[in-house]
């Protein structure tokens, strides 16, 4: 996605509003962005709290800042500084964190972003984009880069399967039809899924959907995954995230408001470190529950 996220950005580099503050990350990837951007791209360096308060600066002045960091480096060491020079203000600057979840896998839990988009949907104001698939970042840029508000997107590694075509990016996105489960997938992790419960029978096969944008608001649920809901009476929520400030906590009370609560609803998230030990993305989903083959166990049963 990062490379995504580097093409799509060149494309408003000449804008006079566009400035790019990286903290000294993004070699072997963003070179392209730097030579186009020139002067408005700026390694800030290894001080993320003062890079923010730089773009909230320039965002003061009329500019629209974009920065990049490694996700838990983006929101979790400058959060006062999001707090009271971003939100406080409703500053358009844009928190591009790359590698949310276990990502970073045995770099450890000080590289791994679990509760990000809920951190920082405390907020006033801010909003947050997990793109699913690469061909998400490109909409969900030209989106904000109108967008008055802040807003963090939570990268990724795309995991679409291979020959498996994706229906227009939409922030509530029906990815796959069937008479089980209704599942709801927020962030890269749907695309294994997605090619896992394929091959079910239809009766077993779930109603499959992938979330990109919040908050969630009762307003924006579409009555297609409503009527979807009302059919299978249980809801599957799966994220790289954990319990508190989680998407499973944000469309409960959003589906009650609504009338329109399952009789059956099942959370799978992170769930940190059972074993104490660190080891690849797969390892920790699968320590979690979020790999495919724990999602066929549940849906067997």
């Amino acid at each position: 996605m990062r490379k995504v996220l580097c093409q799509s950005l060149i494309r408003y580099a000449d804008d006079p509003e566009f400035v790019f503050l990286t903290g000294d990350l993004g070699f072997q990837a963003l070179e392209p962005l730097q030579a186009a951007a020139r002067s408005r791209f700026i390694n800030a360096g290894v001080a993320e709290q003062n890079m923010v308060s730089v773009a909230a600066g320039l965002a003061w002045t009329g500019l629209r800042p974009w920065v990049y960091s490694i996700a838990p480096f983006v929101y979790a060491r400058p959060y006062e500084q999001i707090r009271n020079d971003i939100c406080m203000h409703d500053m358009p600057v844009k928190l591009l964190g790359n590698g949310g979840g276990y990502a970073y896998g045995v770099m450890g839990s000080t590289h791994h972003a679990l509760g990000d988009y809920g951190a920082l949907l405390c907020l006033d104001k801010m909003h947050a984009f997990v793109p699913a698939f690469a061909a998400d970042v490109q909409p969900i840029i030209e989106h904000l880069v109108s967008f008055d508000h802040p807003a963090y997107v939570r990268l990724g590694r795309c995991e679409l399967p291979p020959g498996f075509v994706l229906p227009a990016y939409a922030p509530w996105r029906h990815l796959l039809g069937g008479n089980g489960p209704t599942i709801l997938i927020v962030g890269p992790l749907v695309g294994s899924i997605w090619g896992t419960v394929s091959g079910l029978s239809e009766s077993q096969r779930p109603s499959l959907w992938a979330l990109t944008e919040l908050p969630i608001q009762p307003s924006t649920i579409p009555e297609e995954f409503l009527g979807h809901l009302r059919k299978s009476c249980h809801l599957i929520v799966i994220e790289e995230h954990v319990a508190h400030g989680s998407v499973g906590q944000m469309v409960a009370p959003a589906l009650l408001l609504l009338g329109n609560m399952p009789p059956r609803f099942s959370h799978r998230c992170a769930v940190g470190y059972p074993t104490g030990r660190f080891g690849s993305q797969l390892f920790h989903r699968k320590e979690c529950g979020l790999d495919p083959g724990s999602i066929l166990a549940e849906l067997a049963t």
